[in-house]
């Protein structure tokens, strides 16, 4: 429910009323049906998503939580979006990602934030849409921007990460790529903490010469 907005959805104003709510989606409705649009697949993500916008916006108990949580979003300046999930969609929104991380300091970013990120993007919810689709090309492409995107991430969100992307529809290719990122980062991780141990090592090494030279 959180991040879409119903009423652009539905072609609305905020002060439409229930009459005017059920009348956009009677019209909506019929537009996108996947009986008159020969089944195709992004009339039908459309048509669910003014399904979706119908059924929260004439429910009161529905509306009222929506409603609260627009109001919170706007007063934290966070967008609302009436985009539909489909295969082109969540790929424009990884590239923008992957640009946006690319810009990033890896050591000072917010690496929790960034999987926590990408998690959102690609949902369940999301990766049950995309492989409704069955566009294999497109779903390559988005896990490859999303590995790269995700590199700076230490192994205790690379390995869920990828357990996620593995459910995409792809191909052999993909699933080797996932495997070997997940194996780099498991490797980085591995050296970080061995790397701890030797720096500790020779510290401790370090002291004792220091020790028996000053005797």
């Amino acid at each position: 429910m959180q991040g879409k907005d119903y009423y652009k959805i539905l072609e609305l104003p905020p002060s439409a009323t229930l009459q005017e709510i059920k009348t956009a989606y009677r019209r909506l409705a019929h537009q996108y049906h996947p009986d008159k649009n020969d089944n195709d697949l992004y009339a039908a993500a459309q048509f669910e998503m003014v399904k979706e916008a119908y059924e929260v916006l004439s429910d009161p108990a529905k509306k009222e939580y929506y409603l609260q949580q627009r109001w919170y979003d706007q007063s934290i300046n966070k967008k609302n979006t009436e985009t539909v999930i489909t295969p082109v969609t969540v790929l424009q929104q990884v590239l923008e990602l992957d640009k946006y991380v690319s810009k990033l300091d890896i050591y000072r970013m917010d690496k929790e934030g960034l999987y926590d990120h990408i998690c959102q993007v690609l949902s369940d919810d999301t990766i049950r849409k995309l492989n409704s689709f069955d566009e294999t090309e497109i779903n390559k492409n988005i896990v490859d921007l999303l590995l790269n995107s995700s590199r700076p991430l230490p192994w205790v969100y690379a390995k869920p990460l990828s357990l996620r992307l593995m459910k995409l529809n792809t191909d052999a290719i993909s699933a080797r790529a996932i495997n070997k990122y997940v194996k780099h980062s498991q490797t980085n991780d591995t050296w970080y903490k061995y790397r701890i141990w030797s720096l500790l090592l020779i510290t401790l090494l370090l002291s004792f010469l220091i020790y028996f030279i000053s005797r």
